[in-house]
């Protein structure tokens, strides 16, 4: 038992009406040393994912007592917050302790040759991270997705109105759709002549497609292409010749702008408060996480919680010691934690 034994399947699974699920995934240790890695071991996976990939910032943190899952010794969180100030449970990971062992009997012969109860773990995380993805980057044209996550990275919408237009554009863009795709990029070529380039741009702008590049008869004459990021609308003529590097780090800056915008975001919307009254004044008008003291007891979490809907969403953990006076009683407290309305 040195090593983790895994149970259940963290695989998703698509029922008979559509519906997708995700599954947590178990594992059995011999002792609680062993099975509090495995769970602060995912939570860095979870936590790791969400900011390189998802470009979401989290806060990584143990809930409360009142807010762990039940049966759990310990509940690992990451949190991340939305536009609207409201924060979101994005992962959890749960040291279980032995109490799921001891009740289903699930036990193991030790080094020493007796049985004892497993130390066990759960882990996962659900599709609740794609109303992330969205809530967290998007605006009012649509979905602002990830470089890293984008089905299609690259758009490229031809201008044309003739045969022989579409096929000059055709050659003149097959190499650049090429060496793209030989460094791992999507490229789409969007040739369709049913809809308008306007309707198109639009189009891509709802779906999200980080870059945008548009080609025309006057382009191929000057042997440019307009680029449009998505993340900033910014759009600038380049050469064809130079656009495959450029586009391979205008990818990695849009990826690292994406993450930057909501890490900025959370940061100012990150208040430290020091009194209950301040408190309920930042919930009720600017939102976001709320930093404050909270004396360590169920009952002034319950009271909280009741009068302002607000609840601990997480002791952080990279909080330092600090010394200070719960909010609402006044009683001695060791550290803030964080405060927010909650999805």
């Amino acid at each position: 038992m040195g090593q983790r034994s895994s149970l259940g399947n963290a695989n998703p699974a698509v029922s008979a009406d559509g519906r997708v699920s995700v599954a947590g995934r178990h594992t059995a240790h011999a002792t609680a040393h062993e099975a509090v890695a495995e769970t602060r071991q995912m939570l860095e996976v979870y936590a790791t994912f969400a900011e390189e990939f998802m470009a979401l910032p989290v806060v990584r943190g143990v809930k409360t007592p009142n807010e762990r899952f039940a049966g759990a010794e310990d509940t690992y969180c990451i949190e991340a917050l939305m536009q609207d100030g409201k924060a979101l449970q994005a992962g959890t990971s749960h040291f279980l302790g032995q109490n799921f062992a001891k009740a289903f009997d699930v036990q193991f012969a030790n080094k020493e040759g007796k049985l004892d109860h497993v130390w066990g773990t759960s882990w996962g995380v659900s599709t609740r991270l794609i109303g992330a993805l969205i809530m967290a980057h998007s605006d009012d044209e649509g979905l602002v997705l990830p470089p890293k996550l984008a089905p299609i990275q690259v758009v490229i919408v031809p201008i044309f109105k003739t045969e022989e237009q579409i096929a000059a554009i055709r050659e003149k863009v097959q190499p650049l759709i090429t060496a793209l795709r030989s460094k791992g990029i999507s490229v789409k070529l969007d040739e369709r002549d049913t809809q308008s380039p306007g309707w198109k741009f639009a189009e891509y702008e709802l779906k999200g497609v980080p870059v945008r590049l548009a080609v025309g008869p006057r382009d191929l004459e000057n042997g440019t292409a307009e680029v449009a990021r998505r993340d900033t609308k910014e759009k600038k003529v380049y050469p064809l010749e130079s656009l495959v590097n450029h586009i391979e780090g205008l990818l990695v800056d849009i990826q690292q702008n994406i993450y930057q915008k909501a890490l900025n975001f959370r940061e100012a919307n990150t208040t430290r408060v020091d009194s209950y009254e301040e408190f309920k004044q930042i919930l009720d008008g600017k939102a976001g996480f709320v930093a404050a003291h909270w004396d360590g007891t169920s009952e002034t979490e319950e009271r909280i919680k009741e009068e302002t809907k607000a609840t601990i969403r997480c002791i952080p953990l990279d909080a330092l010691p600090e010394q200070g006076k719960c909010m609402l009683t006044g009683r001695p407290s060791q550290r803030r934690v964080l405060f927010a309305r909650a999805y």
